[in-house]
């Protein structure tokens, strides 16, 4: 576990701050705010950036206005598959458009992630088992191979500084119980066939994404969290997907690919924190999260 310490988090008329995660910072109504008394969060996306289990030093500038941006055009578009958590806009000015008001869910402890594509760590579990999460996958596949059906891979939350970890189904329904196990694995895969559809008519391929379900006060599935943004989803131009090649993403790989060059000086076993960003790997990476946005939603960042 890293030795991750996330910076102090703003002080908001009307609310009080609650906790605080890589990249999100999280609020509860003040007796003497608008929300006083509901059963609700404020949300902020903060321009944080992490990797390899490390918050890092240097801020991406709009990150938090994409994730939050992308958030809200996505849970317009979802809202027929799974009602999402979000309330409302209406948030104080030092975090206007990149916070939401929310309803506040009881989470599942599971990272609820869908592939259509095979990279990343179901790769390497692929390659050494034959299967992902328990899910056995035909002979022959190979980075960035279109799986035969999109699957269900869940993994199990894991606090700050850590690796979530990939799990069965079968460890899914010890968690959560078999009825609401099925639910979320139901609703992953309707969710990510949404999805990969309208990215795919833009020109982009989801390769993976992840979602976060719980439920609210009368017990419904609720989508909560971000949802297929940059940080929780492998978005690839279309035009650059070649099966057995890697894909460039929209993502923060400009970040990771510094951090373990030598030009970083950084050695990612010694326990330290990563080195502060340079201006242009910041830059590179402002502009990959920005054109994610703008190539599914078809607009420019207000």
């Amino acid at each position: 576990m890293s030795d991750t310490r996330l910076p102090e988090a703003p002080a908001l008329p009307g609310w009080e701050h609650r906790s605080s995660g890589k990249v999100r910072d999280v609020y509860v109504p003040a007796d003497d705010g608008p929300w006083a008394g509901q059963d609700v969060l404020l949300v902020v996306a903060s321009d944080r950036i992490s990797a390899y289990d490390h918050v890092l030093s240097t801020p991406v500038p709009d990150k938090g206005r994409v994730l939050t941006a992308l958030s809200v055009w996505w849970f317009e578009r979802l809202a027929d598959v799974v009602p999402g958590h979000l309330l409302s806009l209406d948030v104080p000015g030092p975090v206007a458009g990149r916070a939401m008001v929310c309803r506040r869910l009881d989470m599942y402890p599971v990272e609820c992630v869908a592939r259509g594509y095979l990279t990343g760590s179901g790769l390497a579990e692929y390659r050494q088992h034959g299967s992902v999460c328990g899910v056995a996958l035909p002979d022959g596949l190979t980075e960035a191979s279109r799986l035969p059906e999109p699957v269900f891979t869940p993994a199990a939350k894991a606090g700050l500084g850590e690796h979530d970890e990939n799990v069965t189904f079968e460890r899914v329904v010890q968690m959560v119980g078999p009825h609401a196990a099925s639910a979320l694995r139901e609703t992953t895969l309707a969710l990510y066939a949404r999805a990969a559809l309208l990215a795919r008519e833009r020109g982009i391929i989801l390769a993976d994404t992840k979602f976060e379900l719980g439920t609210d006060a009368t017990g419904a599935l609720v989508l909560g969290d971000e949802v297929l943004t940059p940080d929780s989803s492998r978005f690839w131009p279309a035009e650059a997907w070649v099966p057995g090649r890697a894909t460039p993403s929209f993502d923060k790989q400009y970040v990771r690919d510094w951090l373990t060059s030598p030009a970083s000086g950084w050695d990612r076993a010694s326990g330290q924190e990563p080195p502060a960003l340079p201006d242009d790997v910041v830059e590179r990476t402002r502009e990959r999260y920005l054109e994610a946005y703008e190539r599914l939603t078809g607009r420019a960042l207000a």
